[in-house]
C-alpha cells in the first residue's frame, strides 16, 4: 500500500476488530439470535464498531437492529479477544449486560430472536457459550470472570 499523496509505502497493520455483544435480561430470560450470515447458528446479539461509534452506542444500536429491543446498559462486563474466538479474524468482544421490555423481534443479520433461560439455551457459536457460563457464574455469586493468561 503507498501513501495516495507521496507515494511512500505505508506498512499494513492487521489488529483486531472491536465488536460487542450484549446479554439482555429480559422477563423469562436472555435474549438470543439465530444468525442469517454465517457462521449460522444462536449468538448473542452484537456486532462490529463502527468507526467513530462509542462501543456503548454500538451495543444499543445492534441490540435494536438484530432484536427490536430499546436496552438500557446495566454493566460493561468483559471483554473476550481469544484470536480463535472467531473464525473469519481476529475480534475482540467487549460484552455489556443490558435489560429490556418486551419481546424480540429478529431483523437485520437475524433469522430469529427467542428468550432462553440457562436451562434450555440451544448450541451457539463463537465463544457464546463460554460468556453465558461466564454471566451465569457472575449472576449466581457476584464474581467476574477471571482473566486467561496464554502462554508465550
Amino acid at each position: 500500500m503507498q501513501c495516495p499523496s507521496c507515494g511512500t509505502a505505508l506498512p499494513i497493520f492487521k489488529n483486531p476488530t472491536p465488536t460487542v455483544d450484549i446479554i439482555i435480561e429480559t422477563e423469562g430470560g436472555v435474549v438470543l439470535i439465530k444468525r442469517k450470515n454465517p457462521p449460522f447458528g444462536w449468538a448473542l446479539p452484537g456486532g462490529f464498531v463502527d468507526y467513530g461509534e462509542a462501543f456503548e452506542d454500538a451495543a444499543r444500536r445492534e441490540a435494536l437492529e438484530e432484536t427490536g429491543l430499546a436496552v438500557t446498559l446495566r454493566l460493561q462486563f468483559h471483554t473476550y479477544s481469544d484470536p480463535k474466538r472467531d473464525a473469519r479474524q481476529h475480534t475482540a468482544s467487549t460484552v455489556f449486560i443490558a435489560t429490556a421490555t418486551g419481546h424480540p423481534i429478529a431483523a437485520d443479520d437475524a433469522s430469529q430472536a427467542a428468550i432462553f433461560d440457562r436451562d434450555n439455551l440451544p448450541a451457539l457459536v463463537f465463544d457464546h457459550e463460554r460468556i453465558l457460563r461466564d454471566y451465569f457464574i457472575f449472576k449466581d455469586t457476584g464474581r467476574l470472570p477471571q482473566l486467561i493468561a496464554t502462554e508465550p
